[in-house]
């Protein structure tokens, strides 16, 4: 049997050759995780600023901008504001009250649960309380009863935001809100990690550093 020796430089080329195809095939795998990481800190990113922005609007604004926040549990003013929807309320004089308006109060029967209807009429009184009639928007009837309105202040619907109740109605599930105590951290720490972590720009596909000759250039 013949065996031939193989010249040094062609020694070379092949080693170069089979690690320039090794480098090759795992370029896509090198893209994808690079991928895969951008996309999971702008997920991070936009469910922090998410939460941020329910806490700004339930929690910090009722206090600053003297509006507040009522998520609808009921069909009747469906069309106007759905199940789920919040509604956004703002206070005024209660002799301020007029016929069209959609206000929130405690209704004056049964669990003087509160809700949030459109006023058909108003009528004021020589003592100066202000007493409504109201309807819901899907409603056939006007309401069975007649409401005084209690205090100096009535609360008016200034602005709809649709769906947002549902959200906060889920956080506030105790599952969710369990592994919301412990998944934001978790969350927060893997945002910054991934803040912190970038592929180096010259690493190879292996996760080694390319080879340099005694002269600095890259092979």
């Amino acid at each position: 049997m013949t065996t031939a020796l193989l010249a040094p430089h062609t020694v070379s080329t092949v080693a170069g050759a089979a690690t320039r195809r090794l480098r090759t095939t795992a370029f896509p795998a090198a893209q994808v995780r690079r991928l895969a990481a951008g996309v999971g800190r702008w997920a991070v990113r936009a469910l922090v600023v998410t939460a941020l922005g329910l806490f700004a609007l339930v929690a910090v604004g009722p206090h600053v901008l003297h509006y507040r926040t009522l998520t609808m549990l009921t069909g009747s003013m469906t069309g106007t504001i759905d199940v789920g929807d919040v509604a956004v309320v703002t206070p005024l004089p209660v002799d301020s009250v007029e016929p069209g308006m959609v206000i929130s109060y405690h209704i004056p029967v049964d669990d003087h649960r509160l809700v949030t209807h459109r006023v058909v009429s108003v009528e004021h009184d020589a003592a100066g309380s202000v007493t409504v009639q109201t309807k819901g928007d899907a409603n056939d009837a006007e309401d069975p009863w007649k409401a005084t309105l209690r205090g100096d202040t009535a609360w008016q619907v200034r602005g709809v935001v649709p769906h947002v109740g549902t959200v906060i109605q889920w956080f506030r599930a105790p599952v969710v809100s369990q592994a919301l105590v412990y998944g934001v951290p978790v969350l927060l720490a893997g945002w910054l990690l991934l803040s912190i972590w970038r592929p180096e720009a010259d690493e190879t596909a292996d996760g080694t550093a390319p080879e340099t000759d005694p002269a600095g250039a890259t092979r």
